[in-house]
């Protein structure tokens, strides 16, 4: 006689699994800690499990959404954790959008529930008035605190399957209307698992990443990393970013892994105190998110000797890190984004998904369980992304002969100058090692002779002792091919950039393509 044993029975492996087991073995370790509190991993696991019935005492089942427009904090965490566990998707909002665009992504999401903070309840009311789908609101705070005080803390008797939707992560919508990534709860825990592999970690981990909110998905997977290995997330408080308050959370907290976006780190390395500080608990620092300058990866190894120095690379739609550069190849390659990790598997190739041949420049793409599901209701897109059995990154690099890779652009904002590539990245990296430049963007605006022609904008290092143009076109002349030199230049206080801490290119040819080429620089 046979017996029929439940798909599920016996085989969770799910984030709100992992929460339990770590409650149940090491109940009084320490699993979040923010703004001088924390949270042990029992009481962790005893508000998600509260909030998960609460949720659902709202109408919320498996399969809705929740979406989620809080400031970072112990809160914002536990409801990701209690989304999860009972097998809704999640939906991260950025705090920093507009209601209209709140409203945008409460719609294409369909999501039934907000958990808001209170901070954020005029946009989020305002953006409720246009997206009919959401029923329900809680209010981080005294109203989230009563709703955990009223709702039992018995386990919840809930199946989620690994393949099941967990996150639904909108893109940094750079150019056009960001689209929804769906990763899975395999999606995330085999980017941990993988992450592990390849870099080793350890329970004891202090895990910090102030250089992503918890809304994007370095934040999300930050705080995995801790969660798997019953760790502590350090949550740094939301709010512009300060590098010698960065400092001081990492020597209180003692911090030994962090994560940092490179305008972040360049403004961490220019903390004139940085050199007397305690820092000896620090591990491991890694960037990500946005491109670094050879200059800054010089500075950071000058700076923390007793750190591994870690450039990841990747995308929401992979969970996200792709490529890792580890330490001891951080001065040999300096300039790469290292090797694929575990578990992913890339191509290098041209517009007819043909390999290009080694040391040439074609579009990176990949296959790996980390890789998304879809695009949220966007068939078309999936299927465009997903070309030729591959997920397509948008990435132009090419591989040297030991196997390592190169970001040379995104695809879309390379610039065509008189039938000519022009790589802004390459261009980028040789601005930037400028003693008087302290940011560089390169963008393509109109050109009657070429069609398109680069123009760099430049924010410097002192504003009170800007680049000249013709300083700047002397440098770019003894280090690039003519063809790839910017022909004008304009000097701005600071380059828009978005939370991921992407330059907003997008800003920057609007703002510039109204007329002809600046001919002098704008102080």
């Amino acid at each position: 006689m046979s017996v029929e044993i439940p798909a599920l029975q016996g085989r969770g492996m799910t984030m709100g699994d992992q929460l339990a087991r770590h409650a149940r073995k090491n109940p009084q370790d320490t699993a979040l800690r923010f703004d001088g509190a924390g949270r042990t991993y029992r009481e962790l696991d005893e508000r998600v499990t509260r909030l998960a019935r609460a949720l659902q005492e709202r109408g919320v089942g498996s399969g809705d959404r929740v979406a989620v427009l809080a400031l970072n904090g112990m809160e914002t965490w536990e409801t990701y954790l209690a989304g999860v566990r009972l097998g809704a998707i999640v939906v991260p909002v950025n705090f920093r959008l507009v209601p209209d665009e709140v409203a945008y992504v409460l719609t294409d999401s369909g999501a039934v529930a907000l958990v808001v903070d209170a901070a954020l309840l005029p946009v989020a009311e305002k953006a409720r008035q246009l997206a009919p789908s959401v029923t329900s609101t809680l209010v981080i705070g005294e109203e989230y605190e009563a709703a955990l005080a009223a709702a039992g803390d018995e386990p919840l008797d809930v199946a989620v399957d690994e393949a099941d939707p967990a996150f639904l992560m909108y893109t940094s919508g750079t150019t056009g209307r960001p689209k929804g990534a769906v990763l899975t709860h395999r999606n995330l825990l085999m980017h941990a698992f993988s992450q592990l592999a390849t870099l080793g970690s350890d329970p004891d981990d202090r895990v910090g990443v102030p250089g992503a909110p918890l809304f994007h998905i370095a934040g999300l997977a930050g705080g995995m990393l801790p969660l798997l290995l019953g760790g502590t997330h350090i949550i740094i408080r939301s709010g512009a970013f300060d590098p010698a308050e960065t400092l001081d959370l990492m020597e209180r907290e003692k911090v030994s892994n962090i994560f940092l976006v490179p305008a972040m780190w360049a403004a961490v390395l220019a903390v004139p105190d940085l050199a007397d500080r305690d820092l000896s608990s620090l591990r491991r620092i890694s960037w990500g998110a946005a491109p670094a300058s050879t200059t800054l990866l010089r500075g950071l190894i000058e700076a923390f000797p007793q750190a591994e120095v870690i450039t990841a690379f990747g995308q929401t739609e992979c969970s996200p890190v792709t490529c890792l550069l580890r330490g001891e190849d951080s001065v040999r390659k300096i300039g790469s984004i290292g090797t694929p990790i575990l578990n992913v598997e890339v191509r290098v190739v041209d517009e007819s998904m043909q390999d290009v041949p080694q040391g040439e420049v074609g579009e990176i793409v990949y296959r790996s369980p980390m890789v998304m599901k879809e695009y949220w209701n966007k068939p078309e897109a999936t299927a465009e992304a997903f070309a030729g059995g591959w997920f397509h990154s948008g990435d132009l690099v090419r591989q040297d002969e030991d196997g390592y890779f190169y970001v040379v652009d995104r695809k879309k904002d390379m610039i065509i100058s008189g039938g000519e590539n022009i790589y802004c990245a390459e261009v980028e990296d040789v601005l930037a090692a400028h003693p008087k430049v302290g940011e560089v963007a390169l963008i393509g605006v109109p050109d009657t002779k070429y069609g398109e022609a680069p123009l760099a904008v430049i924010a410097p290092r002192d504003p009170a002792d800007p680049p000249t143009s013709e300083e700047l076109a002397a440098w770019c002349r003894e280090k690039l091919a003519r063809y790839k030199n910017p022909r004008e230049y304009s000097i701005v206080g600071a380059l828009p950039r978005n939370p991921s801490g992407k330059v907003l290119k997008t800003a920057l040819r609007q703002e510039h393509s109204a007329g002809a080429l600046v001919a002098e620089p704008v102080v």
